[in-house]
């Protein structure tokens, strides 16, 4: 069985660690319980089983106590989310302490993740190390009630973990102030400019301190990134664990060259004669949701996260994928960040990946934690040039294998056989006209009780500057409150945050 922790102490070897700028202190710390943090903070560590530190962690913690500004790159796996919670747990808990009724506590740190499964694992681990504060820190993001961001924004939290889209709205429309922030991470970087948050990224940055600790984590850091994040931080400490632009050395890389209409049996075959769990890729949703209907009719406990699903059910994925209950876990590009689930044997490459980054990112979910993997790309025989290219540039060799050629080959549009016995053309063409009063059903489904169509979103309509009241499209819930409306409530009622 799997176990879904969000960056659980590993004990890694440092020997392929590369940092020129932290102290010697911080590279020869040995446990937690070296770090100059509160005795609290050490028994709250040791209750929840983080002992020895990462690399990474016992690089940047350290400084980062200090207050100096972090420039990380590691990969992941590598327990970059204690090293910023840590120094932030320190500093709150040093300087301030949790909103009470009587007082309100302005937002003092500020953690910015690409995905919403992330910011919700980075906030359980805050909880784990601070139990008794549920509401002192609160997620800003989409896919989620709205108005109980907002009920919980109005307690007073010290810490928001949010993502880019979200943030920026309730900025726009001034539900949230950051202007107290003391504390600033920026998390997977790289994968927040590829989604297209820069320009998200760059309003949120303007809108707190100049005067503040920050500290910057990704996975890759070309010349790009770095001209980007050169105006955040000012002279960050410099932490590098391992190489972070190849594979680990710890997962076997396999190729099997294999027809498009082989690829579901080729990987029927694997599941059936090796163990452990799969975490397989496909290049689009419709795709993901393809491949995780036919591994079901073929028997396996699958189940599929992509962007259109909603966040109930890649919660539901997640969790059934880290328990055991399914076995296979077919997901996109986009969503894989969210998965961070321990111990998964084998990752597939059922489509190649577009860029060396995103297979990169794709099979670091397995040989984490000083483990073993093994990830597999399926590969077209018209896509053999761009899988060499792939071993060009990220210095790698793949052991390339045959598919067998009697795999049993996938029926994928075929056309219908209407010489076939008992096929009724005319029952097919009647079954098709009774369909179509069910889709215009479904079509006015968010119809009110007056026959009109309900208004998306908030109540309120759009809010200033005609921007719609919620980013995400959807009615917030039953409460129909009007917040996001040019009569709403302005900044000056929200400064007590």
């Amino acid at each position: 069985m799997t176990t879904a922790i969000l960056e659980q102490p590993e004990t890694l070897q440092a020997e392929n660690a590369t940092d020129n700028t932290t102290s010697s202190d911080a590279a020869k710390s040995g446990c937690f319980n070296d770090f100059n943090i509160s005795s609290s903070l050490k028994g709250r560590l040791t209750a929840a089983g983080f002992v020895t530190p990462t690399p990474v962690q016992a690089k940047a913690i350290p400084p980062a106590l200090g207050g100096s500004d972090i420039l990380a790159t590691a990969s992941t796996g590598t327990g970059k989310t204690l090293s910023f919670l840590v120094p932030i747990i320190e500093r709150l808990e040093a300087t301030s302490a949790p909103s009470t009724k009587g007082k309100r506590n302005p937002i003092r740190a500020l953690i910015l993740l690409p995905t919403r499964e992330l910011a919700m694992q980075v906030l359980e681990a805050y909880w784990k190390l601070m139990p008794g504060a549920k509401h002192d820190a609160v997620l800003v993001c989409g896919g989620i009630s709205e108005n109980t961001q907002l009920d919980q924004l109005d307690r007073g939290p010290r810490l928001v973990v949010a993502t880019p889209g979200r943030l920026e709205d309730f900025l726009r429309r001034r539900e949230i102030s950051i202007n107290a922030v003391e504390m600033f991470v920026l998390d997977e970087v790289d994968r927040m400019l590829d989604m297209g948050f820069l320009p998200a990224i760059r309003r949120i940055v303007t809108a707190i301190p100049k005067q503040r600790q920050t500290m910057c984590y990704s996975a890759t850091l070309d010349a790009n990134i770095q001209e980007i994040v050169r105006d955040y931080v000012r002279n960050p400490v410099r932490v590098e664990i391992g190489s972070t632009s190849k594979p680990s050395d710890r997962v076997e890389l396999r190729v099997y060259s294999v027809m498009q209409d082989q690829k579901l049996g080729l990987l029927d075959q694997m599941l059936n004669e090796e163990q452990g769990t799969f975490l397989v890729f496909a290049r689009t949703k419709h795709g993901a949701d393809r491949i995780c209907r036919k591994l079901e009719k073929l028997g396996h406990d699958a189940d599929v996260i992509h962007g259109d699903r909603s966040q109930s059910q890649r919660t539901a994925a997640l969790k059934g994928f880290a328990n055991g209950k399914h076995r296979v876990l077919v997901a996109t590009d986009v969503a894989a960040r969210g998965i961070d689930v321990q111990d998964i044997a084998h990752v597939v490459n059922y489509d190649l990946p577009n860029a060396s980054e995103d297979f990169v990112h794709r099979i670091g979910r397995t040989g984490r934690a000083g483990a073993k993997g093994v990830a597999t790309t399926f590969v077209m025989p018209q896509e053999r040039h761009e899988a060499r290219k792939l071993e060009r540039e990220l210095k790698i060799k793949f052991d390339w294998r045959e598919a067998d050629k009697n795999l049993e080959k996938e029926l994928r549009n075929q056309p219908l056989d209407i010489t076939a016995p008992g096929t009724d053309i005319l029952q097919l063409e009647t079954r098709a006209w009774r369909s179509a009063p069910t889709a215009a059903a479904t079509s006015n489904g968010n119809n009110n009780g007056n026959g009109q169509r309900r208004r998306r979103g908030f109540s309120g309509g759009r809010g200033p500057g005609g921007h719609q009241g919620h980013s995400g499209g959807q009615n917030s819930g039953a409460g129909n409150r009007s917040r996001g409306r040019s009569g709403g409530r302005s900044g000056a009622a929200r400064r007590g945050q």
